[in-house]
């Protein structure tokens, strides 16, 4: 493919994702950042959320959980610890998972519960819960 991009998805077990793209979004810690064939050289930081790719005209989505981003002579290598397809979200697990974080956050409303350090791990949970069950919805474009 004439003016595209290799995006490798690497996580600690595996990799994710290893394809040519045409063009590349991911969930930089602040904001989202587009990726085109001839990018200047760079890393970036990583939130977790969806990583979107266009593969023959299609828009596709991971989640990744985080980690970072490197673009280098066309070649986008994200590192993970979790970059997963929809259709790899187990949709019950993400679902019990986001209720556990909403009962932490709920009980750490009450002052005398829980330390800070709680809370920002439930809303961490929160938002990955929330990004697989947004990226198991996906249904391309």
């Amino acid at each position: 493919m004439a003016n595209a991009l290799t995006l490798r998805i690497i996580t600690p077990d595996r990799i994710a994702l290893d394809k040519e793209v045409s063009s590349v979004s991911v969930p930089a810690v602040d904001g989202s950042l587009g990726i085109l064939p001839r990018h200047a050289p760079l890393i970036a930081a990583l939130a977790a959320g969806l990583l979107h790719y266009t593969e023959n005209g299609k828009t596709q989505v991971m989640f990744v959980s985080g980690g970072f981003a490197e673009v280098h002579d066309n070649t986008v290598r994200v590192v993970t610890e979790a970059g997963e397809r929809p259709d790899e979200i187990d949709e019950e697990r993400a679902r019990e998972a986001e209720k556990r974080a909403r009962e932490r956050l709920a009980a750490g409303q009450d002052l005398a519960q829980g330390d800070p350090i709680d809370m920002l791990r439930a809303e961490s949970a929160l938002r990955r819960a929330i990004m697989r069950l947004s990226a198991r919805g996906w249904s391309g474009g």
